[in-house]
């Protein structure tokens, strides 16, 4: 699944796609680790980000699973828009408030 911070996605038409990982976190509530990412060649301007839980394996890669309910696709936006406003804070070297009881954020602050 990863490598040097990258991964390859195969797409809904079987094709490979080369993508950038912007974040990993566990969830406690869903029991998961998830992985967010976004293609390597697209528009810089305006990317498209993808999640996918997954299963670390011993060889430090993982398999890819689907995410599965609604109610994890809205934990994984609550997560994404609280990176993305910390993000914007990045420059002033404020802590991480990713962290909560049903999640842990590894976004790199």
């Amino acid at each position: 699944m990863e490598k040097e911070n990258r991964l390859t996605f195969i797409d809904e038409d079987g094709n490979e796609v080369l993508c950038e990982i912007l974040f990993t976190f566990e969830s406690k509530e869903f029991n998961k680790n998830y992985v967010l990412f976004y293609p390597v060649s697209g528009d810089e301007d305006e990317i498209e980000v993808m999640a996918a839980s997954y299963i670390p394996t011993e060889d430090g890669e993982g398999e890819l699973q689907a995410i599965e309910t609604a109610e994890e696709w809205q934990m994984i936006e609550e997560v994404l828009d609280q990176f993305s406003e910390d993000e914007d804070f990045d420059d002033e070297d404020e802590e991480c408030e990713c962290e909560d009881d049903d999640h842990d954020c590894d976004c790199g602050h």
